[in-house]
């Protein structure tokens, strides 16, 4: 009698032969969509700058229904990964979009371009935040990425005020879950000397910090990848980062996950030159400030249109308007797009009753 394990897995064969042609279709398939996007893209610009067809609210829906369509088994996660990198390759053709965000590289603003855009972008670290707006004010850069709130932290507040200011419009938004690491050349707890990271991280991080590393000097730097780099250099210096950082220097992950909170998570603002035109599921943030600050009901006033209109205001923030002593502006971000029906009859509300009104953007939700 033969031995069932020495026949032919024909079953197996079949299946293999079945993938390597599905790998052939979708190949051929690729290519012709990489082929149409230029066309689309040749077809609006006679420059053929990827800046100029680059269009936030187009992906969007792109991936919207992406999801919708997905009926396992991969997840929603995993199939948005795929499609947003074969959308970065087939927008990358002409010229690669120049991505500004804050570096130096192993960032969590990094991984947020990434996230966003594709591995396909021209990435372009710089040192702050302020060279970033500096850098799309002056076109050398298509885009930026700069970090506005962490669930844990709150706002980044040198973003907020460089709004103020800035001409420049938002024009997305990424959420990024944000797993801390301690990195380091050492592979024990006992061998770390010093903990060198960002302000924001090593907050995030307290209470792990001071119940297995009490005593430990906490030194904050400019960026993760600053405390990367010494972690790297220096004998006994440890830092917080995440796994981008390890790859980028060479760093042991010595504990996974440190951050206090299980759902710590930043928030990402996309930086552009123009206002973008509704995808069917956005925000909109708007800078605002009351004629009279100082009288009774003053915010309430101004705000009472959103109730009116029944919009739903997803954040609200108070900043120090560098205009005069004790006045102040407010950051407001709310559900749908500024050409919404719904929408645009409040605003106008708004306008009317405001000493300052600006639409710092309307723009695609960010997706998980």
């Amino acid at each position: 009698m033969s031995d069932k394990s020495d026949r032919p897995n024909t079953d197996l064969d079949s299946i293999r032969a079945r993938i390597d042609l599905l790998d052939q279709q979708i190949q051929v398939l690729i290519n012709e969509r990489a082929g149409l996007a230029r066309d689309a893209g040749m077809s609006k610009t006679r420059t053929g700058k990827v800046s100029d067809y680059y269009r936030p609210e187009r992906e969007s829906h792109v991936l919207k229904s992406v999801i919708e369509r997905n009926e396992g088994p991969l997840r929603d996660e995993e199939m948005l990964r795929l499609f947003r990198e074969i959308m970065s390759a087939c927008l990358a053709q002409q010229e690669p979009l120049k991505v500004a965000y804050l570096g130096p590289e192993g960032t969590f603003t990094q991984t947020a371009v990434f996230k966003h855009f594709g591995h396909s972008v021209r990435a372009l670290p710089l040192a702050s935040i302020d060279e970033i707006f500096q850098e799309v004010e002056s076109a050398s850069a298509d885009l930026g990425v700069v970090p506005v709130e962490n669930s844990t932290e709150g706002t980044v507040n040198h973003t907020v005020d460089r709004f103020i200011a800035s001409p420049l419009k938002i024009c997305g938004e990424v959420e990024l879950r944000i797993q801390q690491k301690l990195l380091g050349k050492m592979r024990a707890l006992d061998a770390v000397a010093r903990v060198v990271a960002h302000p924001q991280s090593l907050a995030q991080c307290r209470v792990w910090l001071t119940e297995y590393l009490p005593g430990v000097e906490q030194i904050p730097a400019s960026s993760n990848a600053e405390g990367a780099r010494r972690a790297r250099d220096e004998q006994g210096s440890a830092c917080i980062a995440g796994e981008a950082a390890a790859d980028v220097y060479g760093l042991n992950v010595i504990i996974d996950n440190i951050e206090d909170r299980p759902d710590n998570t930043t928030r990402f603002l996309v930086i552009g030159r123009e206002l973008l035109a509704p995808s069917g599921s956005d925000k909109t943030s708007l800078l605002l400030s009351a004629r009279d600050t100082d009288a009774p009901g003053a915010l309430y006033d101004l705000l009472a249109p959103l109730a009116k209109h029944q919009i739903s205001m997803t954040r609200i923030e108070s900043r120090p308007s560098r205009l005069r002593k004790w006045h102040y502006v407010f950051f407001v971000d709310l559900l749908g797009h500024a050409e919404d029906e719904k929408l645009r009859p409040a605003l106008a509300e708004l306008r009317d009753k405001a000493s300052l009104f600006r639409i710092l953007g309307s723009y695609p939700k960010g997706m998980e």
